[in-house]
């Protein structure tokens, strides 16, 4: 990224936001079966249209007619075996920005080799977890990683500053963008790191907060540059879900608030969430 004063990259997220509200962009996902709904409804909430598939050569579709496509290495069927690499291998061919959430990743075999693979399609932007983020890079090789996941299940074990030299790895060989997600989030392209602030404990009291989370940053990377897309996806999340907590009594009720300020949040109050910037 070649801008890097906080008021230029303010001035990106407001435009990126302002420009998938009018243009309502398809943004394709193979994600987590238990979280399709709340993937497609995050979504929709922040302007896009969602389109969820699970089969090889409707994923190999999805690639080519949306503007970004979302894979979410979750809950695997035998069948993705086949989806995952293919979908990935034309979205490279192609060009088409993708993000990557490499959900549990070291658990099984399948999903450790369909992440190995990855690798060479070079995902848009990467989120996930601290512990997801450090496993990725140590199963690619990359500085910062380590070769045995601590991943427990889903979450992370890991801090997300801990994170912060796989991320940039990462960053660095796919050329795209990291988001950590966490009590603070990193969000780094391997030049720029930005810390973004606010969010809710709640988030971590419902299912699919960091999957949707991927399936909104994909709505902004069709848009806009992977930085800028990880940046505004993480920072419309902690603006939101701060947002939802002071309306609601528990978990159940902040979920459909949540998606209400998703809905409601202004282009301009989004840029400014409180986020610093500097350099790696």
């Amino acid at each position: 990224m070649t801008s890097t004063s906080k008021a230029d990259i303010q001035r990106l997220i407001v435009q990126a936001i302002e420009t998938v509200k009018q243009k309502n962009p398809m943004v394709g996902s193979i994600t987590n079966s238990v979280t399709i709904n709340f993937v497609a409804n995050a979504q929709i909430a922040v302007g896009g249209s969602a389109a969820m598939v699970y089969m090889p050569d409707e994923g190999e579709l999805l690639a080519n007619v949306s503007g970004a496509v979302y894979i979410n290495a979750g809950t695997l069927f035998p069948i993705y075996e086949q989806t995952l690499p293919r979908t990935a291998r034309v979205l490279h061919e192609i060009g088409k920005p993708w993000v990557l959430d490499p959900v549990a990743v070291g658990i099984g075999e399948l999903r450790t080799d369909l992440l190995r693979q990855f690798k060479d399609y070079k995902p848009s932007v990467i989120r996930g977890n601290p512990s997801e983020i450090i496993a990725l890079a140590g199963l690619w090789g990359l500085n910062g990683g380590t070769e045995k996941s601590k991943a427990r299940g889903v979450d992370s074990t890991d801090s997300v500053m801990s994170a912060k030299v796989a991320a940039i790895s990462l960053a660095n060989w796919t050329g795209g963008a990291v988001a950590v997600s966490g009590r603070t989030d990193l969000v780094t392209d391997g030049s720029i790191l930005a810390l973004s602030y606010g969010g809710s404990h709640l988030m971590n009291k419902i299912t699919g907060a960091g999957c949707s989370l991927g399936g909104v940053v994909a709505v902004y990377a069709s848009v806009t540059s992977p930085f800028i897309a990880a940046l505004a996806g993480t920072a419309v999340y902690n603006l939101a879900s701060g947002r939802a907590e002071h309306q609601v009594r528990g978990p159940g009720s902040f979920q459909n608030a949540f998606l209400d300020e998703l809905y409601n949040a202004a282009a301009v109050d989004i840029a400014n969430n409180p986020f610093d910037i500097g350099n790696v």
